[in-house]
């Protein structure tokens, strides 16, 4: 039987918009062993949930957890509502807040002339109230009206639940919906794709049959193609398609064939309904191509307002120079004084060129010539970056307050939506955006929703790096379009007459490899044959570990996680190199991977309630099996930096390994020491952009080990997939006046 506990909802802690519920409730009965002691007494409860009545009996079942913070609580998977079935519960249920103007007295009244059977004889038919003296019709239609509403959503919650949707997913459902659920559902269950942000296509479509609906019905269809777009542009980054290759990707999934007039018809009926866009021969979703849209007018109107007016700059940058003992080149004079008076402005530049000395530069002297004290500067100017790595480091590099732009725009995880927008726009007038690479396409159009019209925009990065993860190439197609002032930055800075790490990142940039065999204080090419090349790893870290390892400054990149020579298989190898087995150590097996105390852990996505973001590190501070935990389910608790995370079960596919790591993981991050592993297996994977952002991840020490020939294969291809956007074509159709 599965795990339950049954009370009385006593009060609510805290509440989301969205359902979830943190509350209290008086135990009466349990079938766990470790709550009989709080029979009588008060728990606490989480978990997703329609509608909570104080005082109200419910059956929660979940499973018990000791949250590392807040204690022992009870995780409710599903839950019903017990009806009140002695006299005392009915009086006190329909005397509660829920049934406006019922007071005891009345109540009471109503338990006394219709019995036990109160409730279901007022469903029955609310005339059976009108056995009850001076009662009026009013307030009969309102006790009756309220018991049916109360009925009903909670029948509907259970109802989507047995249907195969999580409680979440039922709750989103009906709230949005309300007492039209079911009609929804039986006219187009597809209808919730449109209208609910967070839910799975292949759940909805796994429903869909559930309720009757053919597999060839043209719902079904028109949904599968909006699937198939989004499928597309995530996994190539593209903000189009054209018809063939969404056809292709179509029939694929619904495997059966659709004549090519249907399916021009199901497109045309998409756009009608202003789901997609066509034009010409190519297919945006609807959200992307308005995005794209609305970026280049915000472009336009940025890049037509009068520049600002600076008095003395000259002699400002002279002092700052002065002060700061520092002397800028001419290359970054122009950047500063083209920062501060263009209203959209480039800066872009390899690893050592000196982008974080010119931001500093720009921020001091902002302040200098509008005479703000630092108070009034956060209010003015803010420090971008796309991930919480880069702006801790954007952060940490200028001494200035920096953050993600997801939490400027106060983004709300549960519903996918930001609360700074084109309704309730940031007054900021000042920005500085880096690492500019990893903004895809609908992140930068909700950033320029959330801002004024009178703004300076600046962008940092460095476009020889990967792109972003979503749709769009900002960055690439911002500089190839030639619309928005930039200057490149090329002079290298950040290197002692025996370094070689910038040099090599310009090397490989412009194609033209001359001393990557020599080794220098930060540089080395060890070669060797990929037959010996993890056994030369292992020796090369066993090295690493006598000197002092810190898993926080040494990171393996590898460009692929499959076969023998990939991440997982690396993982397994060097875990016994950097983290061996003992007695002491706990261990826990989860599919096939081991996972030990004092492993090194990798965060795979975002998890914004416990502060913890895809791409952060941690070491597993311990293990606690099933069998000993009070939650009755294995544990791991990981520390990243001071912060501990507990993760159960339905939590282990947020993590994995971290001994090696990928280079699109390591994007946005800098390490003292990286070790790069290169060779012929790697190949389809090898191509110039993946193997610079892999080099300049390394801040003080670069180690390439492996084959020569795949390391010069990889910098000669620069045959990356080209994404296909419209922004730069966009762009370049500006017109300044």
């Amino acid at each position: 039987m599965k795990d339950y506990i049954k009370g009385n909802f006593r009060q609510s802690i805290f509440s989301s918009d969205n359902g979830y519920i943190i509350g209290i409730v008086k135990l009466k009965e349990t079938n766990i062993s470790e709550l009989e002691y709080y029979i009588n007494r008060s728990i606490t409860i989480t978990g997703y949930f329609y509608e909570l009545n104080m005082n109200d009996t419910y059956l929660f079942y979940g499973n018990l957890v000791n949250h590392p913070k807040y204690g022992l609580q009870f995780n409710v998977s599903e839950y019903e509502r017990m009806k009140p079935e002695d006299k005392d519960g009915i009086v006190s249920f329909l005397s509660s807040d829920l049934f406006k103007g019922v007071g005891e007295k009345l109540a009471t009244q109503i338990v006394d002339v219709l019995g036990k059977d109160t409730l279901n004889k007022i469903l029955e038919d609310k005339s059976n109230l009108l056995m009850v003296p001076k009662l009026s019709q009013k307030k009969i239609d309102t006790i009756y009206n309220t018991l049916v509403k109360y009925e009903e959503s909670h029948s509907m919650i259970v109802y989507l639940t047995e249907l195969g949707f999580s409680m979440k997913d039922a709750l989103m459902i009906y709230n949005t919906y309300k007492k039209n659920t079911m009609i929804v559902l039986e006219n187009n269950i597809y209808k919730l794709l449109d209208d609910i942000t967070d839910i799975s296509f292949l759940k909805i479509d796994e429903i869909s049959s559930k309720l009757g609906m053919m597999f060839d019905d043209e719902r079904r269809i028109k949904a599968v193609i909006i699937y198939i777009m989004k499928k597309i542009s995530f996994e190539t980054g593209n903000t189009y398609a054209n018809k063939e290759e969404i056809y292709s990707q179509v029939y694929r999934y619904l495997k059966f064939e659709i004549d090519e007039a249907s399916f021009d018809d199901y497109l045309s009926e998409l756009a009608n309904e202003r789901k997609i866009v066509k034009k010409e021969y190519d297919y945006y979703l609807k959200d992307i191509y308005e995005a794209e849209r609305n970026i280049v007018y915000t472009f336009t109107k940025l890049l037509n307002q009068p520049k600002e007016k600076i008095k003395n700059l000259d002699s400002k940058i002279k002092e700052l120079e002065k002060n700061n003992n520092i002397f800028y080149n001419e290359k970054q004079k122009e950047a500063i004084e083209k920062a501060l008076k263009n209203h959209l402005f480039l800066i872009t530049g390899g690893p050592g060129t000196g982008k974080t000395t010119l931001i500093k530069a720009i921020i001091t002297i902002y302040q200098d010539i509008h005479k703000y004290s630092e108070e009034k500067l956060e209010e003015h100017l803010k420090l971008l970056a796309p991930t919480g790595r880069a702006s801790k480091r954007m952060s940490e590099s200028t001494f200035f307050p920096a953050s993600t732009i997801h939490r400027f725009l106060k983004w709300n995880k549960e519903n996918n939506s930001f609360s700074v927008n084109e309704k309730n726009k940031d007054k900021s007038t000042f920005f500085i955006i880096d690492e500019t690479s990893m903004i895809d396409t609908l992140l930068l159009d909700n950033f320029l929703k959330g801002i004024t019209d009178d703004v300076t925009l600046i962008f940092v990065g460095d476009f020889h790096q990967l792109p972003s993860v979503g749709a769009g190439q900002i960055l690439k197609d911002m500089v190839e379009s030639n619309k928005i002032e930039m200057v490149e930055l090329k002079e290298l800075y950040r290197q002692s007459e025996n370094s070689y790490i910038p040099v090599l990142a310009k090397e490989i940039r412009e194609n033209n490899l001359n001393n990557y065999k020599t080794s220098k204080n930060d540089y080395q090419f060890l070669t060797c044959s990929k037959e010996v090349m993890i056994d030369s790893i292992k020796n090369i870290c066993k090295k690493i570990i006598k000197k002092g390892y810190d898993y926080r400054t040494f990171q393996i990149l590898v460009p692929m996680y499959k076969g023998p020579f990939g991440i997982d298989h690396f993982n397994q190898e060097l875990q016994n190199i950097f983290n061996p087995k003992n007695k002491i150590k706990k261990e826990l097996l989860v599919g096939d991977v081991i996972y030990r105390e004092k492993d090194k852990i990798l965060q795979l996505t975002n998890m914004p309630e416990e502060n913890i973001f895809n791409g952060d590190i941690g070491i597993i501070e311990k293990i606690i099996e099933s069998k000993y935990s009070e939650s009755k389910k294995s544990e791991i608790y990981v520390n990243f930096d001071g912060h501990i995370v507990k993760y159960l079960p339905n939590d282990f596919h947020k993590i994995r390994h971290g001994f090696v790591i990928s280079i699109h993981k390591s994007q946005g991050s800098e390490f003292d020491l990286v070790m790069l592993p290169i060779c012929s297996p790697y190949k389809r994977m090898l191509y110039r952009k993946l193997i610079y952002t892999a080099i300049t991840r390394a801040k003080k020490k670069l180690i390439i080990i492996g084959e020569e020939d795949a390391f010069v294969y990889s910098v000669n291809n620069n045959n990356e997939n080209t994404r296909k956007t419209k922004l730069k074509e966009k762009l370049q159709k500006i017109r300044i006046k």
